[in-house]
């Protein structure tokens, strides 16, 4: 047990669940062997608190650090934005910087709303919707945050979010009357959205999507939903969270030809600083000023001049061209060293977001102990693979080697059926569940 380790058994006597997010709870990628706890992070390198140095090729803050950690120019920018006083009695001026910034790369928008999170920001954008309309059901696909609006949809079956990304989300705690408000469809099934939409499609508010999720959208699947919301008058929101500023920048939804009412980032906007932003058409967001949406902190300096500095690098680098250039190495690797072998695995999702799968009835332990055996040469690895801007290609060569390596070495562990008795602690866990 390292020091991570054993911080983290003391802080889950006074923090519930041990983290604050779920994606960063050691039992969901190696139980009792995780580091944990970080002591400095730069670009990819990630040192524990023991000292231990670790090459991150996995969720690089959960998708947030699309540069890498510690990026210099967005550390200065927030470094002077401290210095210069983070919050006042007055307003930032970096707000209306980044508004029109936003707002130029995505012309069909013309006004702004703040948040400092990404579930928070869906949320003011069901809220604006729901105000605008006058209407309360919402229909969605995918995973949109913790809030009432989108868990209300566990309150009519125990299971209706699973096939969402996450298994298993309890709505213990969400208000019973938001029974039937909140109706979940599969990403790519048009029909089932149709299907929502003969039954109750006078009464929908909001179609929430993300633009693209594991796979690409299939033909007429984007543009249906634009049809069916121009049809029942819902407001269509593009939740670009996890997509926005990974395949162009700005959101990915302008490669796709899809123009929505509204479009929320947060994530990769600002390159691991707290930031958030809903955009929209005016009409629809200056329905913001018929309810009540306000917070002190949305007004704090540094996400804003972070998310400047952050989208700003972005495009004049063309960060994208090379996070897709690395993810697909990546993707590739995978599947050329499954192939040599002789292991079944999936392999899915866009360029920089890359989700590895064993195809196995072990699948979970299999996972487990990959990111054993990855971390003992050095490299924090899981079931997802982030690209950032710091990834390089001596990153790339060294993980796939080690990849190659202990792909081997799994396949013979699956072959003599060892695998569970070649763990050195519990398999990890699969969705959410209670963590004591």
């Amino acid at each position: 047990m390292g020091a991570g380790q054993e911080l983290y058994r003391k802080v889950k006597r006074r923090i519930p669940g041990g983290t604050q997010l779920l994606s960063k709870r050691p039992e969901m990628h190696l139980p009792d062997h995780w580091p944990s706890y970080y002591s400095r992070a730069k670009g990819v390198d990630v040192w524990d608190m023991d000292g231990n140095h670790f090459i991150d090729m996995s969720y690089n803050g959960v998708g947030s650090c699309v540069l890498g950690a510690g990026d210099p120019e967005v550390d200065a920018a927030a470094q002077a934005a401290i210095s210069a006083g983070t919050m006042s009695t007055l307003n930032c001026p970096e707000e209306i910087e980044l508004a029109e910034l936003l707002c130029e790369l995505h012309p069909w928008a013309g006004m702004v709303r703040y948040a400092r999170g990404g579930g928070e920001a869906l949320t003011i954008a069901v809220r604006v919707a729901r105000a605008f309309t006058g209407k309360d059901k919402i229909a969605f696909s995918g995973y949109h945050g913790w809030h009432d609006w989108y868990l209300a949809a566990n309150l009519a079956a125990e299971r209706a979010l699973d096939g969402h990304l996450m298994p298993g989300l309890d709505p213990r705690g969400v208000p019973r009357g938001l029974q039937g408000t909140a109706l979940p469809f599969r990403y790519n099934r048009l029909d089932e959205l149709e299907q929502i939409v003969e039954e109750c499609g006078r009464e929908l508010a909001a179609i929430v999507v993300e633009p693209v999720r594991r796979d690409e959208p299939v033909t007429g699947y984007l543009e249906g939903i634009r049809r069916l919301s121009d049809e029942t008058g819902a407001v269509l929101i593009v939740d670009e969270v996890s997509a926005g500023f990974r395949l162009n920048t700005g959101g990915a939804h302008l490669l796709y030809g899809l123009e929505p009412d509204m479009a929320v980032f947060a994530k990769a906007m600002s390159n691991g600083y707290p930031m958030a932003a809903v955009i929209g058409k005016n009409r629809i967001m200056e329905a913001a000023q018929t309810t009540f949406i306000s917070s002190t902190y949305w007004t704090e300096r540094i996400g804003p001049a972070a998310a400047l500095a952050t989208i700003q690098k972005h495009r004049r680098e063309n960060v994208s061209a090379h996070l897709i250039r690395i993810g697909a190495r990546v993707q590739a690797g995978w599947r050329e060293s499954a192939g040599r072998a002789g292991l079944a695995v999936s392999v899915a999702g866009i360029a920089p977001i890359g989700h590895l799968g064993f195809q196995h009835e072990q699948s979970q332990a299999i996972h487990t102990l990959f990111t054993q055996m990855m971390m003992e040469k050095g490299f924090l690895a899981s079931k997802a693979f982030y690209a950032t801007y710091a990834h390089q290609d001596r990153h790339v060569d060294d993980y796939l080697l080690a990849v190659d390596d202990v792909f081997i070495r799994l396949a013979e562990t699956i072959k003599k059926g060892k695998v569970m008795e070649s763990l050195k602690g519990p398999v990890a866990h699969a969705g959410f569940y209670r963590l004591t």
